[in-house]
């Protein structure tokens, strides 16, 4: 078991039963990233909280510095004598996630003209490619925003992890990896998704930067 995981479930005893889905989601989205893949992420309420944080922790440093490597440095010093050093010590690496929830121009303009239900489905279109991968947030696991969108990532080829409580609803047969805590409760299921995520984060965050 990843030291990470084995952390988690030892401090969080009620998730020893989700090691192996959480094992491979981890796989899952290093394969996509390592294939050149991103991620989206959606959610409702405080799911929708939860898509930003995800993003949040892949997209800058987290646990480990991720300094811009020598080759992009250099690069800037060549654009950019007089200040190119400095972009580089201030820029992180970056594991490229797009919260699907953040668009609020995008998505009242959608949910006003076309429809609610599908207003993280159009962003999956217009955003997904064969190979990304998408983590959908539900704690009953039938929320038909979330349902829609991993149904138009299927289609388009991409990889689907869902994070949903005990019964996973819908989601069961829409995703690749479901991880269902096993709690029934909205807060209860929440408050067991973060620590979740987090590990997820600082897992993905040793593979890609940890030197």
């Amino acid at each position: 078991m990843h030291p990470v995981l084995q952390q988690l479930v030892t401090k969080y005893p009620d998730l020893q039963g989700c090691a192996d889905a959480i094992a491979r989601a981890f796989e899952t989205i290093r394969t996509s990233y390592r294939q050149g893949g991103k991620l989206l992420v959606c959610g409702n309420g405080g799911s929708a909280a939860d898509s930003e944080h995800i993003v949040g922790e892949l997209m800058k440093g987290f646990m480990y510095r991720r300094p811009v490597p020598d080759a992009k440095r250099q690069k800037l010093r060549e654009l950019f004598p007089d200040n190119g050093d400095d972009l580089a010590d201030r820029l992180q690496g970056a594991l490229p996630a797009i919260s699907l929830v953040s668009h609020s121009a995008l998505s009242t303009a959608f949910i006003n003209d076309v429809d609610a239900d599908m207003v993280f489905a159009q962003q999956v279109y217009g955003y997904g490619k064969p190979g990304d991968a998408i983590v959908g947030l539900s704690t009953s696991g039938n929320s038909k925003n979330v349902v829609h969108a991993l149904q138009v990532a299927r289609a388009l080829g991409m990889w689907t992890i869902g994070f949903t409580g005990r019964g996973g609803g819908k989601m069961n047969e829409l995703c690749d990896v479901m991880i269902r805590v096993p709690y029934d409760s909205t807060p209860d299921i929440q408050e067991r998704h973060l620590p979740i995520y987090h590990a997820l984060c600082i897992m993905l965050e040793q593979e890609f930067f940890e030197s």
